[in-house]
C-alpha cells in the first residue's frame, strides 16, 4: 500500500468513525448567503445557482437565502463580514475579484482579512468583452480598427475585477473612459443595453444568463474571452466560450500590443488572482470544525452529482470547482501577486485614473 493511498484510508476511516456530520442538523434553520454585489451580476447568478443544490446537501434541508450588500466595489459587505463571528452556522459569504482585488492592492478601504475567513468552496470562471454593432464591426481579430474609436465603459471601480478589462484594453491601444460607480456588472450590462455604454465585459454566469442575448438580438458583437489556464499555466482558450479568440490571441494580433514583458505579466498575474479562482464561498471566522465538515460534505456531494457538470455549463460555464483543502489552495493563490505585477498596477492605476494607494 502506498503512503497516499495509506493516507487516503486512513482519513475515510476517520470520517466514518466521527460523529460530528451527523449532530449537525439544519432543520427549520435559514442560511443566508451574503454576495458584496448587486442581484444583477455575475456573483448573484453564480450563489443562486448553489444555493438551492446547497439546500438539498445540507442536513435538515434548511432555506438558504442569498441576500446582497452592494457598495464600493464590494468592500462594504467584505468589511461587514469581517466583523461577523461563528454563531450557528448559518452564515455564509461569497467573495469574487473584485474583492480579492482591492486586498491585493492594499486599497484603503479594505478591513478585510482574507486569513481570517474559512473557505469552503470555490470556483472559477472567465469573462467575455463585447461591442455594440457599429464598434463591433470593426473588429477583425485584432484591436487595430478600433484605436481610434472612443468607448465608453460602465464600471464598478479600477481596483476591483474590472481591473482586468481595463489594462487589456489599454494594453490593445484602445481609448476606453470608465463611467465609475455601478454597483454589479448587470448594472454595466444595463447601461449597455441603453447606449450609455459602447463597450461591456461580463463574467462567464452574467454573460449566459444576459448578455448573450444581445449578441442573439444583434445587439452586441463579442469582442474576446479573457482565456483559460491549462496545466502549464499557460493562457489559453476559454472552454465555455470555445468559438471566442482569448485575449492573448487578440493582443498578439494588434499592432504594439505585446505578450511578453512586464504589462502582459502583470495583466496575466492579476488575471489568475480574478478568474481561474473567482469566487468563493466562505463561513465566518470562529466557525467550529463540525460546522465547516458538513459544509464541505455538502459541496462535495453538489460536485458529485450526476448531472452537475450538465447544469453547471448552462448556468455558470464549464470550470473547476473546488472543495474542503481545494478550496483553502484556491483562496491562497486568489489572494497573492508577485511585487512586481503589484508595482505596475499601482503606477499604472495612478497615472492613468488618479488612484492613489498608499
Amino acid at each position: 500500500m502506498t503512503i497516499k493511498t495509506l493516507a487516503t484510508s486512513v482519513a475515510a476511516i476517520a470520517l466514518m468513525a466521527s460523529p460530528a456530520l451527523a449532530e449537525v442538523d439544519f432543520s427549520g434553520k435559514t442560511i443566508e448567503w451574503v454576495i458584496p454585489f448587486s442581484e444583477t451580476g455575475g456573483s448573484a447568478k453564480w450563489a443562486n445557482f448553489f444555493a438551492p443544490l446547497l439546500s438539498e446537501e445540507l442536513p435538515g434541508n434548511p432555506t438558504v437565502v442569498v441576500k446582497f450588500m452592494p457598495g464600493a466595489g464590494s468592500t462594504k459587505g467584505a468589511n461587514w463580514f469581517q466583523e461577523q463571528e461563528h454563531k450557528d452556522g448559518t452564515l455564509l459569504f461569497g467573495s469574487s475579484g473584485s474583492t480579492q482585488f482591492p486586498y491585493l492592492l492594499n486599497d484603503p478601504r479594505v478591513r478585510y482579512e482574507y486569513n481570517d475567513w474559512i473557505p469552503v468552496m470555490a470556483t472559477g470562471t472567465g469573462g467575455v468583452a463585447y461591442l455594440n454593432p457599429d464598434d463591433g464591426a470593426k473588429f477583425d481579430g485584432s484591436a487595430n480598427g478600433l484605436k481610434d474609436v472612443d468607448l465608453i465603459f460602465g464600471s464598478q471601480g479600477a481596483t476591483g475585477l474590472d481591473l482586468v478589462p481595463l489594462l487589456a484594453w489599454k494594453m490593445l491601444g484602445m481609448n476606453v473612459e470608465p463611467v465609475f460607480g455601478i454597483k454589479g456588472r448587470g448594472d454595466g450590462r444595463l447601461m449597455f443595453e441603453r447606449g450609455e455604454a459602447t463597450i461591456d465585459y461580463q463574467t462567464s454566469s452574467g454573460y449566459l444568463s444576459g448578455a448573450a442575448d444581445l449578441v442573439a438580438a444583434g445587439t452586441a458583437v463579442p469582442m474576446m474571452a479573457w482565456g483559460a489556464l491549462d496545466e502549464n499555466g499557460m493562457i489559453v482558450r476559454d472552454p465555455t466560450f470555445p468559438d471566442m479568440p482569448s485575449f492573448k490571441e487578440v493582443c498578439a494580433a494588434t499592432d504594439g500590443c505585446e505578450t511578453e514583458g512586464v504589462a502582459w505579466d502583470a495583466w496575466k498575474a492579476f488575471f489568475i488572482s480574478g478568474y481561474p479562482s473567482q469566487k468563493i464561498a466562505f463561513l465566518p471566522k470562529g466557525t467550529p470544525q463540525d460546522i465547516i465538515d458538513t459544509y464541505v460534505a455538502a459541496f462535495e456531494a453538489v460536485r458529485a452529482r450526476p448531472d452537475f457538470a450538465e447544469i453547471s455549463s448552462n448556468e455558470v460555464g464549464q470550470y473547476p470547482m473546488f472543495v474542503g483543502a481545494g478550496a483553502e489552495k484556491a483562496t491562497d493563490e486568489a489572494t497573492t501577486v508577485s511585487p512586481e505585477a503589484k508595482a505596475y498596477v499601482i503606477d499604472w492605476l495612478k497615472e492613468a485614473y488618479g488612484v492613489t494607494i498608499e
